[in-house]
């Protein structure tokens, strides 16, 4: 694998992470300014995560007897049709050509094709990646590659307001992602060798919906290198404590990242034009502060699964507690950052401890049970945040901080 070749994929890895999340930051704007319900503008955009989650599995097991550049190709397509299509009918309804009910109803549709193609990618991706490697090196190499989407989550929300341009307006950053879609896509079809008939040692394995502040765990990688094995489940006694500590936390994030932009226009008092600013510095300190607790502190702190898992709850209720009483964008930004930093010990924690639970021939299974586990969080926790949140604005940061909480005694008492 030439370095040319590793950073085409690494560059398609990067769009489809770093577009998502750009777009997770102006979609409170865009809902606040057509004058919907933040209950159905947070269920029309995490809709595509449920397809994500169900279907990436899918994708990752076609990875492995269809030509890894098609999917690859077809992965961003599905992201470049979808970002497209999405910024038509959101700029339909910002100009009032059409209802507000009727845009986020065809953006869900729209929205749909990212989740279901967009997840194409990384397992393709990953699989082209591990079929140009030596097995030796195939670990390091698929690691690197999958750093892709952790530093997409800071990208995705830095440039976002960069492109709110106006004569595009809120929409700008779908349609600017979805041209540098169209580069890579050229790029990868142009310089990236065929691989339909070259050899198939090597595969991909299936990751988490990309997200603010939620960084890979790794678990892709370990899938993608362990042998194949039967499925293990989640209720194995071995990992279940692992698994429902994971689950437990993963929900409590997912509830207030729908929420937080939301949060941030109503906290600060601003119009929904112009907050899409804000929103990303926020946004950016969470994605910093997890990566910073995986590529930076975790690694020198040496803490074992059960210690990242009971300090990491600690710290994210302590940070969503700030953030819930935060009256500044200072407080805003300390305090979701403080929050997801907790989340980066709590996310690895809970990996590598169902990881060390069971013996290395059957790493491959409780990585698919890890990445399946990271992925369900954003199934339902997304809608029921913002139905809190509809209840009271505080009401969402406050239970997951008492979710949260609630873990430390039975994680001290359930992990060993």
């Amino acid at each position: 694998m030439t370095t040319p070749h590793f950073l085409l994929l690494f560059t398609a890895m990067l769009v489809a992470a770093a577009g998502n999340t750009a777009l997770q930051s102006v979609m409170p704007a865009i809902g606040r300014e057509i004058g919907i319900a933040d209950f159905w503008v947070a269920v029309a955009y995490t809709w595509s995560a449920v397809l994500w989650v169900a279907l990436a599995p899918y994708w990752a097991r076609k990875s492995d007897h269809h030509g890894r550049k098609r999917l690859i190709l077809l992965g961003l397509g599905g992201f470049i049709i979808s970002m497209t299509l999405c910024g038509l009918a959101l700029g339909a309804g910002l100009k009032g050509l059409i209802s507000g009910a009727a845009t986020f109803a065809v953006f869900a549709v729209f929205r749909a094709i990212y989740g279901s193609l967009g997840c194409a990618t990384p397992s393709a991706t990953q699989a082209y990646l591990a079929s140009r490697t030596r097995r030796s090196a195939r670990v390091n190499a698929l690691s690197a590659l999958a750093s892709s989407f952790g530093l997409g989550t800071i990208i995705g929300p830095a440039v976002a307001p960069l492109f709110v341009l106006p004569f595009i307006g809120l929409p700008g950053p779908l349609f600017g992602f979805a041209l540098v879609g169209i580069l890579v896509f050229a790029a990868i079809a142009l310089w990236l060798p065929d691989d339909t008939k070259g050899r198939r040692a090597g595969r991909g394995a299936a990751m988490s919906y990309p997200s603010i502040a939620s960084p890979v765990t790794g678990a892709s990688v370990v899938a993608a290198t362990s042998p194949r094995t039967g499925k293990l489940k989640w209720h194995d006694p071995r990992i279940r404590p692992w698994i429902l500590a994971g689950v437990v936390a993963g929900h409590a994030q997912a509830a207030i990242l729908t929420c937080v932009g939301f949060f941030v226009i109503d906290r600060l008092n601003i119009a929904p034009a112009g907050s899409e600013q804000p929103i990303s510095i926020v946004m950016i300190a969470g994605a910093a502060a997890g990566l910073a607790a995986q590529w930076g502190l975790i690694p020198r702190l040496q803490m074992g699964p059960r210690s990242l898992i009971l300090w990491g709850s600690v710290i994210a209720a302590a940070g969503l507690l700030a953030t819930m009483l935060a009256t500044n964008l200072y407080g805003l930004v300390v305090g979701f950052g403080l929050a997801s930093l907790g989340f980066g010990f709590t996310r690895p924690g809970f990996t590598a401890g169902a990881s060390l639970a069971v013996p290395l021939h059957e790493q491959g299974g409780v990585a698919g049970v890890i990445t399946a586990a990271n992925g369900i969080a954003f199934v339902a926790a997304p809608a029921v945040g913002m139905a809190l949140y509809h209840l009271d604005q505080r009401l969402p940061f406050a239970l997951s901080a008492l979710l949260l909480l609630a873990l430390i005694p039975w994680g001290r008492a359930r992990l060993a």
